[in-house]
């Protein structure tokens, strides 16, 4: 058995990227990693070239990576939410693996988790972490694949880093935390430091091994 584990976040060893690590660790099973940014990825361009063969016809780093995906037992699919919405790299990706979809249904049945970071708090409405959620899910529920769980991790708004973040009158710092929000009271998000984020991907990591051992 085999976990294949999807990263969109551009940023080096990521608090996406740690999280999909620690829930591919927990599984127990042979897992590989896979970082988006280090791929050539182009968007889907709905020809419907891929009807016949189940292989995308554009000449990038998709093909190859949508046979590591239907190769894989399980797939765990991390993204983030710039914007409010499910990030760029993580979209095309699932819609390049439409490739998998027609006639064979190769991706039906497959097991699937999902990791999502936002830097906006998780009770805030809308909940932007569950929106980028129920579009990973979404993609899954219609390929026909058995969504396990999800986990919600707090990021870091990009105003953290810049260098401009107290000072910008469009820092993300105030609109997300407030008016009376800086720098230094918001501070650095990390995925470790959050218990119940990273309880949620054990746990997560070792029910889908189990579910795949056949002991769930």
């Amino acid at each position: 058995m085999k976990v294949l584990g999807v990263s969109g976040s551009p940023i080096e060893k990521s608090n996406t990227d740690r999280a999909v690590q620690a829930l591919l660790t927990a599984t127990g099973l042979e897992t590989e990693f896979v970082k988006l940014s280090n791929l050539t990825l182009e968007p889907c361009r709905a020809c419907l070239g891929c009807v016949k063969t189940n292989v995308c016809v554009i000449q990038d780093d998709g093909t190859a990576l949508a046979q590591r995906v239907k190769e894989a037992d399980a797939l765990v699919i991390g993204g983030y939410t710039p914007y409010c919405s499910l990030d760029s790299r993580t979209k095309a990706f699932i819609e390049r693996m439409y490739q998998l979809r027609h006639r064979n249904a190769l991706m039906a049945g497959k097991l699937g988790a999902v990791v999502m970071t936002s830097a906006v708090p998780h009770e805030a409405v809308p909940a932007i972490c569950d929106m980028g959620i129920q579009s990973v899910t979404n993609y899954m529920n219609e390929e026909g694949m058995r969504v396990v769980g999800s986990v919600k991790i707090i990021g870091n708004v990009p105003c953290v880093k810049c260098g401009y973040g107290d000072g910008c009158q469009k820092s993300g710092i105030q609109m997300i935390y407030g008016e009376e929000a800086t720098v230094d009271s918001v501070g650095i998000q990390t995925f470790e430091e959050q218990p119940l984020s990273l309880e949620a991907a054990e746990a997560l990591g070792r029910k889908l091994g189990e579910m795949l051992k056949g002991n769930g």
